[in-house]
């Protein structure tokens, strides 16, 4: 392990929550639940359903789900070594590639879009509330339309449930990182206990009986099977790339690389394929039993019509979307909003900015429908993706793993990360070049047919960007002094 250099929490670029990390106990488990707590999610239900009603053969999801988890374990690896080593958190390792202050710029687009996941995942709780209470009492439903009590495209029922959920979460995040530990060992297990024991009434309900058949097929050429099976693949890692890029917020409290990446191993390919199937089963069942295709979650189980059920249902479904939405957005925006200006906002302060921010961006806009949910997926990974491809190619094939820690914090000019102005202009022209490849590739009617690519192109095209630019414009030879 890398030898740590002081850092004063006092610091014009630093405060106790930004500085290197010294008490580290995540064991491999806890990684293990980390992950079950970023898949077991309406979200990550739904975006899986979504996949499985595209069309394409039920093997073909499956491999294209495969190859993106196991693509999203191996950036998962990389991201995770600078922080482990440092003890840093992404906001202050990104000072490594773009300035000490250009570091502000891609921690404030990952806080932004953090934001906009922690709504999304919010409204998507909240809406299990919603059509739980509509179910014990029906006397309701004119509040559950927005036509007649309804505010910003959100009805009055609507509102109350998701400030409810808001406030939960924010309750779990007040407590503390070790908190938030404990919150995600038990929740994400627990979606596991539940999406038994609906597949199980749902199978005694057809007698046992299950066709993949009844899912919609369609007749592809080998073209447009190969599409859709990079179009699965592209989207699952969008999916995972808001929590890959700062999984350095949590790879700095772990005891090894190996404790990391055992927990990697087995809360990724393993669970994700194995929740994967959990999803593919219940959205099977819901043909026969319901007369078609749920692959809402909270749907299925208010469907149901016995009030025990849906409210266990309901209750663990809020659970865990509070699990992910904690550990995937909360945190993140908190480190990042918090790297602004430390000297002025605390890790909570960011907390506190995420919060507002996310009811500001009314979320129910941006994930209501299929269609919606890919592009909403194609828009923040053409943002996240190209830093993503900085940060890795500037650590590992620019700077080849040498990382002076206490320049990190430092506005010392003869410091390893000072550029002029505190930022380092060749990674912020890589990554606008990388955003408007990505722009071009989601909203271009040309390339309409690429869309779904985003995140491929935004990645490739910012790591080559980057080394292109490094090499034709090197900025005062920084990039190659040796480690202090």
């Amino acid at each position: 392990m890398t030898q740590l250099p002081d850092v004063n929490p006092s610091g014009r670029l630093t405060n106790a929550d930004l500085a290197p990390v010294r008490d580290r106990h995540w064991a491999w488990k806890d990684y293990l639940f980390l992950w079950m707590s970023d898949v077991h999610s309406v979200a990550g239900y739904m975006t899986v359903g979504t996949f499985f009603a595209m069309g394409l053969p039920v093997r073909s999801v499956l491999f294209g789900l495969l190859v993106a988890i196991v693509a999203v374990q191996v950036l998962c690896n990389l991201i995770a070594v600078p922080s482990l080593r440092s003890g840093a958190p992404f906001p202050v390792i990104i000072r490594s590639v773009f300035g000490v202050y250009g570091a502000i710029i891609p921690a404030l687009v990952r806080g932004i879009i953090a934001i906009g996941w922690y709504g999304i995942q919010t409204w998507l709780a909240s809406n299990a509330v919603v059509l739980f209470l509509l179910r014990v009492m029906p006397s309701l439903t004119a509040y559950s339309d927005v036509h007649q009590h309804g505010f910003l495209g959100l009805s009055m029922m609507g509102w109350g449930a998701f400030l409810l959920v808001w406030s939960l979460q924010l309750a779990v995040f007040w407590r503390g990182m070790e908190s938030i530990r404990h919150f995600i060992d038990w929740a994400g297990p627990a979606i596991y206990i539940m999406m038994v024991l609906l597949d199980g009434i749902l199978l005694w309900k057809t007698r046992g009986q299950i066709s993949f058949s009844v899912l919609p097929r369609s007749d592809l050429t080998l073209s447009q099977h190969l599409t859709g099976l990079l179009n699965v693949i592209s989207l699952t890692i969008a999916f995972f790339s808001p929590i890959i890029l700062n999984f350095g917020d949590f790879s700095r409290y772990g005891v090894s690389i190996e404790a990391v990446r055992r927990g990697n191993f087995w809360g990724l390919p393993i669970n994700f394929m194995a929740f994967s199937a959990l999803a593919l089963t219940t959205v099977t069942l819901t043909q026969p039993v319901f007369g078609k295709i749920l692959i809402d979650p909270v749907e299925t189980v208010t469907r149901l019509d016995n009030q025990a059920i849906m409210l266990v249902g309901i209750l663990t479904f809020v659970v865990a979307t509070i699990g992910i939405n904690i550990s995937a957005n909360f945190v993140s925006a908190a480190f990042d909003f918090s790297n602004i200006a430390p000297a002025s906002i605390s890790w909570k302060g960011g907390g506190i900015i995420a919060s507002i921010g996310a009811i500001l961006l009314t979320p129910w806009n941006l994930y209501a429908r299929p269609d919606l949910i890919h592009l909403t997926l194609d828009v923040l990974g053409l943002f996240i993706a190209p830093v993503t491809g900085i940060l890795l190619a500037d650590y590992y094939l620019v700077q080849r793993q040498r990382l002076d820690v206490g320049a990190l914090y430092s506005t010392d000019p003869a410091a390893r990360y000072w550029y002029r102005g505190g930022v380092n202009p060749v990674a912020v022209y890589a990554l606008v070049l990388a955003v408007l490849v990505g722009l071009a590739n989601v909203f271009m009617p040309q390339l309409a047919a690429f869309q779904n690519f985003a995140w491929f192109t935004g990645f490739f095209s910012g790591l080559a960007f980057h080394l292109l630019l490094t090499r034709l414009a090197p900025v005062d030879g920084k990039a190659g002094q040796q480690a202090s």
